[in-house]
């Protein structure tokens, strides 16, 4: 279901005071978009006015809700079973920082090509590169040690 604005944020602040009391208020939340000539039915599916998919919930009561940057990019995700993550991306869209509930994260540098230069994570592995003119990686290094030289033609 596609909705404008002003519905959408009608439509999120219903669900946030309702979703936390799932069945008996779900069947308010029916009532009410009904009011508002909005079909409702399981599973709810609410779109940003660029398609993106911003909550979703199942008869269940398992519910996510997920939030964009203006290029598209899901920027955070949070669902009912407490799991989040959170995505920060460069004035490119290349994804730069990645971090999750799990304790779990990682980040990443780019050339001014969108060469991937340098990656990191949580779990302590960390991995440079370089490139030549031609986008080609030509050195690579890990925290393992390795520095394996790559020769293009």
């Amino acid at each position: 279901m596609r909705t404008n604005e002003s519905e959408y944020k009608r439509l999120e602040d219903t669900i946030e005071k309702l979703k936390a009391e799932n069945s008996e208020l779900m069947k308010k939340l029916s009532n009410t978009l009904t009011e508002l000539g909005i079909a409702f039915s399981f599973p709810i599916e609410i779109k940003d006015t660029n398609g993106n998919e911003t909550y979703y919930e199942d008869s269940t009561g398992y519910w996510q809700k997920r939030e964009y940057d203006s290029n598209g990019n899901e920027t955070s995700h949070e669902d009912s079973t407490g799991y989040w993550r959170k995505r920060e991306y460069d004035s490119n869209g290349n994804e730069t920082y990645f971090e999750n509930s799990d304790g779990y994260w990682c980040k990443w540098e780019y050339d001014s090509k969108g060469n991937k230069t340098y990656y990191e994570d949580s779990k302590g592995y960390w991995e440079r590169r370089e490139y030549d003119a031609k986008g080609n990686k030509t050195y690579c290094e890990n925290n393992h040690g390795l520095k394996p030289y790559i020769k293009h033609l």
